[in-house]
């Protein structure tokens, strides 16, 4: 059934009417020259929103798991050690990945609602004197839990413990709506798709590469094919594909980029972190609390949001979806039933988000919570009131 409503699920995101007509491309010969004109502009777009200069970037037919892979597998060898944080589902599955690849993945167990710890990683990185390690994941934004974790402190921790690793960064829920420094913080890979911050179809997996690890795809020996960004960038540089692409999305991206640089990002961020603002002051107004732990590790694209102990969160989201017909998130892994999630990111607006969170007021309320109709929406109408016209006149 077609719905007018937004969706709240933190991906795939609501698509602006322009961009969907973006992606609804005729047939073209891929192989003319006309693709390079489509092409090289949206990698263009990508390396402006990834804040990089000297990274290069890949885009892939897939999803932010094929960008994990491409990653892993283009950079490292059978049995190298890596060292990762398990704190979400999409940590956990990025582990469960480097596992499948005979790799040989150094766990840090973390509370999900914790940020990855920085810390622990400095210690050791710090005791990894023979440098055995060989790449650092971090999960950027934990889209389970709604906890984003300091890239930046995990770039100073390798270079505390003057460590060579690669930094590898899971970016899918943040790169395009929070701030993301590629270049700044030393990323070697970022991962991200298109079905989030860049408001397209899911069904690209955009990945960057610094020149570290450019130079460590000629040596590593973990089996590649579709994703090998040799074949990729030897192929992009001539305004192509190695394989048919998809032509569309590519295009729907060149527009997707052009309107998040059109917008500026620190416009787009300020917009990410005055809605996300909103939906915490409605849940504060609930009386319930978020999963994430502290304040400061608190994502701007998805809050996920505990529920009273002994009630099934996934009511929630099964009540709003069929009284309402709005998407919220479910809970996932470690907290499935203890929490559902309200996405806010890609193309939302105040005025949208005050939507889901009246949805999401109305289905509590009809399903017993001590929740007082109104108390969310007007404690985020405040938030959007006082913080808006500040926002425009910054913007201005």
């Amino acid at each position: 059934m077609f719905s007018q409503n937004p969706v709240f699920i933190p991906g795939p995101t609501n698509i602006p009417e322009i961009l969907r007509k973006s992606v609804d491309v005729p047939t073209m010969d891929h192989r003319s020259s006309h693709f390079g004109d489509i092409l090289h502009p949206a990698l263009a777009g990508a390396k402006k929103v990834l804040k990089t200069e000297s990274a290069e970037v890949f885009v892939f037919p897939s999803t932010g798991t094929g960008g994990w892979e491409t990653a892993i597998s283009n950079t490292l060898n059978p049995g190298n050690k890596v060292l990762a944080a398990r704190h979400g589902m999409f940590s956990r599955r990025w582990i469960d990945m480097c596992g499948r690849h005979g790799l040989d993945v150094v766990v840090v167990e973390a509370t999900w609602g914790a940020a990855l710890p920085a810390d622990r990683y400095e210690e050791i990185l710090t005791a990894d004197r023979a440098h055995e390690i060989k790449a650092v994941l971090v999960t950027h934004n934990e889209t389970a839990t709604g906890v984003r974790s300091d890239v930046a402190a995990v770039r100073r921790a390798l270079d505390a413990a003057g460590h060579p690793a690669l930094l590898l960064v899971d970016g899918v829920s943040s790169i395009g709506s929070m701030d993301f420094r590629m270049d700044e913080w030393g990323v070697d890979v970022a991962v991200t798709g298109s079905q989030k911050g860049f408001m397209l179809p899911a069904g690209l997996a955009i990945v960057a590469f610094s020149p570290k690890a450019l130079a460590a795809t000629e040596t590593a020996t973990l089996r590649r094919c579709f994703f090998d960004v040799r074949d990729m960038g030897r192929s992009q540089a001539a305004g192509g594909f190695p394989y048919t692409p998809p032509v569309g999305l590519l295009n729907g991206l060149k527009l997707a980029t052009g309107l998040l640089l059109a917008e500026g990002l620190d416009n787009v961020f300020a917009r990410h972190r005055r809605i996300a603002d909103g939906v915490r002051a409605a849940v504060a107004a609930w009386g319930l609390e978020l999963c994430a732990e502290r304040a400061d590790i608190r994502s701007d694209t998805v809050s996920a949001i505990r529920t009273p102990v002994g009630f099934d969160a996934t009511r929630i989201v099964t009540h709003a979806a069929q009284v309402y017909d709005v998407a919220f998130g479910v809970g996932l892994g470690d907290v499935a039933g203890k929490v559902f999630r309200i996405g806010h990111l890609g193309a939302l607006t105040d005025v949208m988000a005050l939507s889901g969170v009246a949805a999401a007021e109305m289905a509590m309320v009809d399903l017993g919570l001590d929740v007082r109709l109104g108390s969310g929406v007007a404690a985020a109408q405040e938030v959007y009131r006082r913080t808006a016209a500040a926002d425009l006149r910054a913007a201005a």
